[in-house]
C-alpha cells in the first residue's frame, strides 16, 4: 500500500508539476505576445512620426506655407521620448537595443543635419531647397531609417514567432504528459484496487464466511494462509483461534460422553445389585414364609400369608425400579428387544420396525432406548395420538432413530426437560436430535447417533 501510495502521489505530482510549467510557459508567452505588441507599436508609431516629417517638410518647401510645416513640428517634438521608450522596450535584447539606438541616431541625424537646414534654406532661397540633390538626400536618409525600423520590427515579429513555437511545445507536451498520466493514474488505481480486492478484501470476506460458519458451530472450518502482513497474521491468528476451539469442543465432548458412560454403567452396577443383592434376599424371604406358611396353623397362616404378600409387592417395586434404573433386557438382548419391550408396556399401540443386526456400543443404545422410553412417555400424556410408529436402523457409521405419532402436535422442546435431557445425552455422544411438531399434524422425533466412540 505504502508503494502504490508513493507511485500514485509521483505520477500525480509529476502531471501537476509538468502541467504548473506549462501555465508558466503560457503565461510568459502571453507576456511576450503583450510585449511583442507594444514594441511593434511604437515601432510602427517612430515610422508614422518620421513620416511626418519628411510630408511635412516637403510640403512646406513646395509651397512655402509655414501651417504645412505643423506636422512636422508635432513630430519633431514627440520623435525624442517615442525613440527613448522604444530603446527601453527593447533592453533585454542586444540586437535590438543596437538597431533601436542606430535607428535613434539616424532620426536625430535626419531632424539636425538635414531638415532643418532644409527648411531653413527654403524660407531663404525655395529654389535650392527645392534641387534633386537635396530631395535624394531627404529620401535616402527617410529610407536608411525605415530600413532600420524594418529590422527591428522583423527581428522582434520573429521573436514572437519562436516564443510562440516554444509556447506550442511546452502546451502538446502538458497535453502529452496529462493524458500519459491520467492513463497511467488510471492503470495504476486500477492495479492498486485489484491489489486490494486480491490481497486484502477477498481474504477478508473469506476470513468473515469462516468466521460466521465457525459461529454456527464448524469447528473444523480453517482460511487458507496465504495472505502477507497483517492479513496472513489475521489468517493464522483465526485457524489458531479454531484450533483451540476445536480442541477445546472436542474435549468437552469427550468429557460429556464419560460422564454419560459413567452414568450409564452407575445404572447397570444399581440394577445388579439390586437384581443380585436386594431382589434375592426378598425371594428368600417369601421362600422362608411361605415355607412356614404352609406348616403353621391357621391364624398364624393368614398373618404369614399378609407378610408373603406383602414381601412380594416389594420384589414387583424393586424390580420396576431396576427397570427404570437400567433396563436388564438392554444390557442382555440389545437394542431390538428393548425397544419392543417398551411398545408392549405403551398405553398407546406402537408399530416397530428395527433392521439392526449386530450390538452397538452400550452409550449408543442405553441413548436410543432413553429416546424411544421419554417419547412413548410423552406420547401417553399429552398426545392424544392413536399409534406410534417407531423406525431404527443401522446405516455404515450412524445409527437413525424415529418415532412419530399422529396425535395433536405443538411439542417445544423448551418447555420440556425431559427432551432437553434427551438432547443433553445425545449431544454428548456427537450425535443430533430433531424435533418436529406443527400444530395438529403429530410429533416426530429423529435421532442421528455415530457409531464409532
Amino acid at each position: 500500500m505504502v508503494t502504490a501510495s508513493g507511485l500514485l502521489m509521483v505520477l500525480v505530482g509529476s502531471g501537476f508539476v509538468v502541467l504548473l510549467i506549462s501555465v508558466q510557459g503560457l503565461r510568459t508567452s502571453e507576456q511576450q505576445t503583450q510585449h511583442t505588441g507594444i514594441v511593434l507599436a511604437n515601432a510602427h508609431q517612430v515610422e508614422s512620426l518620421v513620416s511626418d516629417l519628411a510630408t511635412g517638410q516637403r510640403d512646406f518647401v513646395i509651397t512655402g506655407q509655414e501651417k504645412l510645416l505643423q506636422p512636422w513640428r508635432d513630430a519633431a517634438v514627440q520623435l525624442p521620448a517615442q525613440t527613448s521608450t522604444l530603446e527601453r522596450l527593447v533592453a533585454d535584447n542586444p540586437d535590438q537595443v543596437a538597431q533601436a539606438h542606430e535607428a535613434n541616431q539616424r532620426i536625430t541625424s535626419y531632424l539636425l543635419d538635414y531638415s532643418l537646414p532644409a527648411i531653413e534654406a527654403a524660407r531663404q532661397d525655395p529654389d535650392s531647397a527645392r534641387s534633386v540633390a537635396v530631395t535624394a538626400e531627404g529620401t535616402n536618409r527617410i529610407a536608411a531609417i525605415g530600413s532600420v525600423l524594418d529590422t527591428l520590427i522583423r527581428s522582434e515579429q520573429q521573436l514572437s514567432t519562436t516564443q510562440q513555437q516554444k509556447t506550442d511545445m511546452i502546451a502538446n507536451r502538458a497535453v502529452v504528459a496529462a493524458v500519459m498520466g491520467l492513463a497511467g493514474t488510471v492503470v495504476l488505481v486500477l492495479g492498486f484496487a485489484v491489489y486490494l480486492t486480491r490481497a486484502i478484501v477477498r481474504p477478508v470476506r473469506v476470513t468473515a464466511e469462516m468466521a460466521n460458519r465457525l459461529a454456527a458451530g464448524d469447528l473444523a472450518v480453517r482460511v487458507p494462509e496465504t495472505g502477507v502482513g497483517e492479513i496472513r497474521t489475521l489468517e493464522r491468528t483465526f485457524n489458531t483461534m479454531a484450533g483451540s476451539l476445536g480442541a477445546a469442543s472436542a474435549d468437552l465432548a469427550a468429557s460429556r460422553a464419560r460422564i454419560v458412560r459413567s452414568s450409564d454403567e452407575t445404572r447397570r452396577r444399581i440394577e445388579r445389585d439390586l437384581h443380585d443383592g436386594i431382589q434375592q434376599r426378598l425371594v428368600s424371604l417369601a421362600l422362608d414364609v411361605r415355607a412356614i406358611q404352609a406348616g403353621s396353623l391357621n391364624g398364624q397362616a393368614e398373618e404369614l400369608d399378609d407378610v408373603a404378600n406383602g414381601l412380594t409387592a416389594t420384589l414387583d417395586e424393586v424390580r420396576e425400579l431396576a427397570r427404570g434404573i437400567h433396563p436388564a433386557i438392554l444390557s442382555q438382548g440389545g437394542i431390538g428387544p428393548a425397544v419392543r419391550m417398551l411398545a408392549r408396556r405403551s398405553k398407546v399401540p406402537v408399530e416397530v420396525r428395527i433392521d439392526v443386526g449386530a450390538r452397538l456400543p452400550a452409550p449408543i443404545e442405553a441413548a436410543a432406548y432413553y429416546v424411544v422410553s421419554e417419547a412413548l412417555t410423552n406420547t401417553a400424556k399429552h398426545a392424544d395420538a392413536s399409534v406410534v410408529h417407531v423406525v431404527v436402523r443401522l446405516t455404515t457409521d450412524r445409527l437413525l432413530l424415529s418415532v412419530r405419532d399422529d396425535g395433536t402436535g405443538g411439542a417445544d422442546p423448551a418447555k420440556g426437560s425431559g427432551l432437553v435431557g434427551l438432547d443433553d445425552r445425545v449431544a454428548a455422544l456427537g450425535g443430533t436430535l430433531v424435533v418436529e411438531s406443527p400444530s395438529g399434524q403429530g410429533t416426530t422425533l429423529s435421532v442421528s447417533l455415530p457409531i464409532a466412540l
